[in-house]
C-alpha cells in the first residue's frame, strides 16, 4: 500500500477539528458557570429572598443558553454556507472540464513529493472520489460531513446548561447562612476543571488557565455582589 503525503496532515486536520468541539463546549460550560455565578452573587447582594435568586438564575439561565446557541447557530451556518458554495463551484469546475479534478489531484500530489508517474496513477485511482479527495486536500472540507449549525447550536447550549447549574444549584441548596461561601467553593472547583480540561486539550501547562479561571471568576461574583448590594441599599 502506497504512503500518500498529505494524509497524516488530513488526519491530523480532523482531529484538530474535534479537539475545536471540545474546546467549545469547554468554554459553553465556563461561560455559564462564570455568568450565571455573577447574576445570581449580585442578587444576593441585594436580597436574600430564595425566591427572587431563583427567578434570576432560572432567567439568566435560559437567556444565556439561547444567546450561546443563536450565535453558535448563526456562526456555524455561515461556514457551512462558505463550505457549499465552496463545493459547489468545484463541481461545477468539473463538469465545465472533465479533467479538471484528474489535473489538481496530479498536481497535488506532485507538490507532495511522488514522482509524475506515481501522482499519475494515484490521481487516476481516485475515480468516483476525486471530488470529496479534491475538497478535502485543497479546500479542508468533508464533503460527506459539512458542518452541522444545529448540531453546534444543541452542543453549545447544553454546555451553557450544564455549567450555570453548578452556581445556581449550589446557592438554592445550601442553607442560608452558609450560601455564599458554599457557592463559592462550587464555582472555584468548577473553574479549576474547566481550566484544566481547557488546558489539557490545547496540550498547555494547566496551572495558568486554572489560576486565570479562578481570578475571572471572583472578580465577576465580587463585582457583582457589590453592585447588588450598592443597588439592593439605595431602593431598600
Amino acid at each position: 500500500m502506497v504512503s500518500l503525503p498529505g494524509v497524516t496532515q488530513l488526519k491530523e486536520q480532523s482531529l484538530s477539528s474535534k479537539l475545536n468541539w471540545l474546546r467549545a463546549g469547554v468554554l459553553g460550560a465556563n461561560d455559564g458557570i462564570v455568568s450565571t455565578a455573577g447574576l445570581v452573587f449580585g442578587v444576593a447582594g441585594a436580597t436574600a429572598d430564595q425566591r427572587a435568586l431563583l427567578i434570576a438564575g432560572l432567567a439568566g439561565l435560559v437567556a444565556g443558553a439561547l444567546s450561546m446557541a443563536g450565535g453558535e447557530y448563526v456562526s456555524v451556518s455561515s461556514q457551512r454556507d462558505t463550505e457549499l458554495a465552496a463545493l459547489a463551484q468545484q463541481r461545477q469546475d468539473a463538469d465545465n472540464d472533465p479533467g479538471y479534478l484528474h489535473t489538481q489531484l496530479r498536481q497535488y500530489y506532485v507538490e507532495q513529493g511522488l514522482p509524475d508517474e506515481l501522482a499519475e496513477r494515484v490521481a487516476t485511482e481516485m475515480g468516483d472520489d476525486a471530488l470529496g479527495h479534491h475538497a478535502l486536500t485543497s479546500l479542508g472540507i468533508d464533503a460527506d460531513d459539512t458542518v452541522s449549525p444545529w448540531a453546534a447550536a444543541r452542543a453549545s447550549m447544553l454546555a451553557f446548561i450544564a455549567g450555570a447549574l453548578i452556581p445556581l444549584l449550589a446557592i438554592l441548596v445550601s442553607p442560608t447562612g452558609v450560601r455564599l461561601p458554599a457557592t463559592l467553593v462550587a464555582v472555584w472547583v468548577a473553574l479549576l476543571l474547566t481550566g484544566f480540561a481547557s488546558a489539557r486539550l490545547g496540550d498547555a501547562a494547566p496551572w495558568r488557565p486554572m489560576l486565570r479561571n479562578l481570578v475571572v471568576g471572583t472578580l465577576t461574583m465580587g463585582l457583582t455582589y457589590a453592585v447588588g448590594m450598592v443597588v439592593g441599599t439605595q431602593f431598600a
